[in-house]
């Protein structure tokens, strides 16, 4: 792990480098970058805290997620850590330093923030973070907090995973498998979304406020709702369909997997549309190669939802028709996936170049977080879906694209709610590497 943590460093150290000479020749004066974790947020008229997370570029550096801690990067020097550790005995303060991260940073051990003005060298230093007043107070030139500029070259740079970056990735998506084995079998066992959140939780040995993000587990209809967020303690009725979509963190790096199940009684046009959709998303992973723009794989996605809508006789006419009308957008109305890593839908999804120039989803498709070319150790998700919405679906019933749409099926699968699969990829050199379906 030292070896490719240093190795890590140092990649990161030639990106930081290049971005501040290629702001130096567009006559930049930003000579150093200090980075902020971040600091500690609290309910509103509450001294209860808001859970920490550490700020993407922060994190890109070292596996600390604590408030107030700072990165300075200075080229052709060894980054400096400022450890910020306050006397405290209301709280444990300690923070573990690994002799694996450590050693390839130079750690200066602070008791508060407040020291920091001593501390940083007197250049002309950019801040990165969410704190422009204790950017201000440290003396940061105003165009210098958060420059758009470096801010753009380092989003675009984060896509691209380095070897230390890529065993983080390999072993969160270990971990959420575990969790969802025993989220199956905790739901094929009868259990409620509570129960099945929590035997996720036990499996992959992780809090709640550890997740990368905040679980989705929708049983029957609410698996319909995209990000449904709560976790009900009973059911009404026999449950016939689970969707997970949940995650872990390993050294601040996220999984982001979703799986659906069915029971056997489940309607059997929907059974059939599952053992189709994980096909789908099977044939769309092998699809991803270096070069290919992302969009491609997502126009693969809607022309696959369209085949088995056909087939299924869930929509009228062939897959050509349907895609002239639009109608896979109906029951997918999000994008294949997104950039993955420090952050789970990570930054730069959008952006053409270093530059900043960006390349925006089309307009049939505006919700597709990723419209990137797929280039070696790019990390995302692949996540196809096909859902029974009635706020999308009823407006059409009677409209010009009726027609097209099976209404008395789409009636008796309102129930069965939808339906996702999510693997995480990583582009190689001549294909993929799936992250996630080794530890299925």
């Amino acid at each position: 792990m030292q070896s490719l943590f240093a190795a890590h460093i140092d990649m990161l150290s030639t990106t930081y480098s290049d971005a501040l000479a290629a702001l130096k020749s567009r006559g930049s004066e930003i000579e150093a970058v200090l980075i902020h974790s971040g600091s500690e947020q609290y309910y509103y008229g509450d001294d209860r805290d808001i859970p920490f997370q550490a700020f993407g570029h922060f994190a890109h550096w070292l596996p600390v997620s604590r408030p107030d801690q700072f990165l300075y990067f200075t080229p052709g020097q060894k980054p400096v850590y400022y450890q910020v550790v306050p006397e405290d005995y209301w709280h444990d303060q300690s923070i573990e330093l690994a002799d694996w991260w450590a050693s390839a940073l130079q750690i200066v051990r602070l008791s508060s923030s407040r020291e920091l003005p001593r501390q940083l060298p007197d250049s002309n230093n950019a801040y990165l973070g969410a704190n422009p007043e204790l950017a201000a107070a440290l003396g940061v030139q105003s165009e210098h907090i958060n420059p758009q500029a470096l801010l753009a070259w380092l989003d675009f740079e984060r896509a691209y995973k380095s070897d230390y970056e890529l065993e983080q990735l390999r072993a969160a998506n270990r971990t959420a498998m575990r969790g969802h084995q025993a989220a199956r079998d905790c739901f094929l066992a009868g259990g409620t979304e509570y129960t099945i959140h929590n035997a996720f939780l036990q499996a992959c040995n992780i809090l709640e406020s550890e997740s990368p993000y905040t679980n989705i587990v929708a049983v029957d209809a609410k698996s319909a709702i995209l990000h449904y967020q709560h976790k009900r303690r009973d059911l009404a009725g026999e449950s016939q369909v689970l969707l997970i979509d949940a995650g872990a963190r390993v050294q601040g790096y996220c999984s982001d997997v979703t799986r659906t199940c069915v029971k056997p009684s489940v309607h059997t046009v929907f059974a059939e549309l599952l053992a189709g959709m994980d096909r789908l998303e099977q044939d769309l992973v092998a699809e991803i190669a270096p070069g290919r723009p992302y969009l491609d794989i997502h126009m693969a996605a809607l022309v696959g939802i369209a085949h088995l809508l056909s087939e299924l006789n869930i929509c009228h006419g062939n897959s050509d028709v349907l895609m002239e009308q639009g109608i896979p957008q109906l029951f997918m109305p999000h994008g294949v996936g997104h950039l993955l890593g420090i952050q789970v839908h990570d930054v730069g999804g959008h952006l053409r170049n270093r530059e900043g120039g960006l390349a925006k989803p089309p307009q049939h498709s505006p919700m597709l977080r990723n419209t990137r070319t797929l280039a070696e150790n790019m990390v995302f998700t692949i996540e196809p879906g096909c859902y029974f919405i009635p706020l999308l679906l009823e407006p059409e019933r009677g409209g010009s694209r009726s027609e097209w749409i099976n209404w008395t099926l789409v009636d008796e699968l309102y129930p069965c709610g939808g339906i996702r699969i999510e693997d995480n990829v990583r582009v190689s050199q001549d294909g993929c590497e799936n992250l996630t379906r080794p530890f299925e």
